[in-house]
């Protein structure tokens, strides 16, 4: 189930981008979720630090 955001990346504009993939555990059901963000590479701490 790979999706292709490889070839979106790819672009000479998009080499500063980088996708973050963070699991969500849900406070009602106790079950992950993913969340999935494409940011610039200098922004990848502070999306990670936000889901914690």
């Amino acid at each position: 189930m790979a999706k292709k955001v490889v070839a979106t990346l790819r672009d000479r504009e998009a080499k500063g981008l980088a996708k973050v993939i963070v699991t969500v555990k849900s406070p009602k059901t106790g079950a992950y979720t993913f969340r999935e963000e494409i940011v610039p590479v200098d922004n990848v701490k502070d999306v990670i630090a936000k889901y914690k």
